[in-house]
């Protein structure tokens, strides 16, 4: 990119100038002011959508808001959606599960981003969207179509005008799927409404039901529940600030986190070794468990897996740049001037990748953020959620969600990338994504006997064991007690045992227990 050395250039959409950003140095003057927080007018295209949201209001909306919703993002809420996380994770296991044995491959996107809506759906409103198992119904396909509409008009730029870009069938797609998208969260939002104001008048006539009901609408509905209290409390929220705000959860963060899970899935299936450092921690944490849920502990200490959740962020940044429109003048390296009014674009993509801060900037390498490869680095040279004040409220609760969907995956599959990461194209749009998709192939941790070989595999080990016996010189298992034996037997390596079925059927795994 132009000016990469001092990491600023300048750049003319016609007659609207715009500064490109592409250092730590340079962007820190910007990020780290509360006062640059306006977003600029690329957003607008999801008003129409996501009306004054977090991610699209202006600054006088935005931290009233801000602050109403960040209690939603407590950790200690966040854990209770785990179980949301797992249940969608055992889905999208199972739709992997049907493309074992497709050696050829299959593109992984389309499948972690029907895993992330259901999740964001479910934990933003409290109801399943079961996009996962009808990915055909009306509002999953509204919200795919709508997506490329709005991408198209991010690239296109003559379909920018809203006088030109009315003219235009796109237009016509792009209002009926906002009628489907609005209907389906107000219908939502006003059930849940009734509900909570009903509760609240029950309440008011038993007070004892109030500690009783406390932890259930946590538990299930903490964000929307939030939204909806906040109104009824007179804060200053209306009914339509609450969609808005549902909205914006769930397309802010269903394709992020989606974009960012299928990466590190390619990447995984780049570097055999650390896949297999990344399942070696997990089956350890987990105890060798192929399908429990995690719990909270266990997710924080998969620190391996995190450095890689990190190191993926960094190549590809879901959010690929942060657009900011100048409140105030800015100085540059105490050299150059942006004026105030000005559109800056934070090229995300390209500050993750400095020589300066990532030697070989790009190679995966999850030890980039070992602690001592860490310490001292710049705090704005790493920005995957972006940084300062207007930095993205859901960042604890995409990691947590990715820990849980991928640690559910690594436990039942190998992955092989079945291209290069330097020949999958990009596109930059809102999110980072691969043009083509992104190929890869599974196989299974424990391969199947068939039936005849397993019967044929514990014949002959019962044959040998009664011939050669097991155990100290002149005594065999026939000739010992089974309790007696375990002590011996449980001394060598192996995989865990199953109860009555034994282990025999993972003798075929990939890997080797520690």
């Amino acid at each position: 990119m132009y000016g990469r050395r001092i990491g600023l250039s300048r750049a003319w959409n016609g007659p609207f100038p715009y500064v490109l950003i592409s250092k730590a140095s340079a962007a820190e003057p910007i990020l780290s002011n509360p006062r640059q927080v306006e977003k600029s007018a690329d957003y607008d295209f999801l008003k129409p959508w996501l009306g004054n949201g977090l991610l699209t209001s202006p600054a006088s909306i935005w931290h009233p808001r801000r602050k109403t919703l960040t209690p939603a993002f407590h950790f200690k809420i966040l854990s209770d959606f785990i179980p949301i996380f797992h249940r969608n994770a055992l889905i999208l296991a199972e739709k992997l599960e049907e493309q074992l044995g497709n050696r050829t491959g299959f593109d992984v996107v389309p499948l972690t981003t029907l895993c992330a809506l259901d999740v964001f759906c479910e934990t933003a409103m409290g109801i399943p969207v079961n996009a996962q198992r009808n990915s055909d119904s009306e509002y999953v396909r509204a919200h795919q179509l709508i997506g490329k509409i709005i991408r198209n008009r991010v690239q296109k730029f003559w379909l920018q005008p809203d006088a030109i870009f009315k003219l235009t069938d796109e237009y016509r797609k792009h209002q009926e799927c906002l009628q489907v998208l609005h209907s389906f969260s107000d219908r939502v939002i006003r059930d849940r409404h009734e509900s909570l104001l009903k509760r609240r008048q029950t309440t008011d006539l038993n007070n004892n039901n109030a500690d009783d009901d406390q932890p259930f609408r946590r538990k299930q509905l903490a964000f929307l529940d939030l939204l909806i209290e906040g109104s009824l409390d007179g804060n200053g929220l209306t009914l339509l600030d609450v969609r808005e705000e549902v909205d914006t959860f769930v397309i802010g963060g269903h394709d992020t986190t989606a974009a960012a899970m299928a990466w590190l899935l390619l990447l995984l299936g780049t570097d055999q070794t650390i896949q297999d450092r990344c399942f070696a921690e997990i089956d350890q944490i987990m105890g060798g468990d192929r399908d429990r849920m995690p719990t909270l502990h266990e997710l924080n200490e998969m620190k391996y897996l995190e450095l890689c959740l990190k190191e993926t962020l960094r190549l590809y940044p879901s959010i690929p740049m942060i657009a900011r429109k100048l409140a105030e003048d800015v100085k540059i390296h105490n050299q150059y001037t942006i004026p105030a009014g000005t559109n800056v674009m934070i090229v995300v993509y390209q500050l993750h990748r400095d020589p300066a801060v990532f030697p070989n900037p790009d190679k995966f390498n999850p030890d980039n953020f070992l602690p001592e490869n860490s310490a001292g680095r710049h705090p704005y040279a790493y920005i995957p959620f972006s940084a300062g004040a207007r930095n993205c409220i859901g960042q604890k609760f995409a990691v947590l969600e990715e820990k849980t969907v991928l640690s559910t995956i690594l436990r039942k599959f190998r992955i092989e990338a079945i291209e290069r990461r330097e020949d999958v194209s990009l596109l930059g749009d809102l999110v980072l994504r691969p043009r083509d998709g992104l190929r890869i192939r599974l196989l299974s941790l424990v391969r199947e006997f068939p039936l005849v070989a397993t019967a044929a595999f514990v014949g002959v080990l019962f044959f040998y064991v009664k011939t050669f016996g097991v155990g100290p010189p002149g005594k065999s298992l026939t000739q010992k007690s089974l309790k007696s034996a375990r002590q011996y037997i449980n001394e060598l390596p192996g995989p865990a045992c199953l109860p009555l079925l034994g282990n025999s059927l993972m003798m075929a795994t990939d890997r080797e227990g520690s």
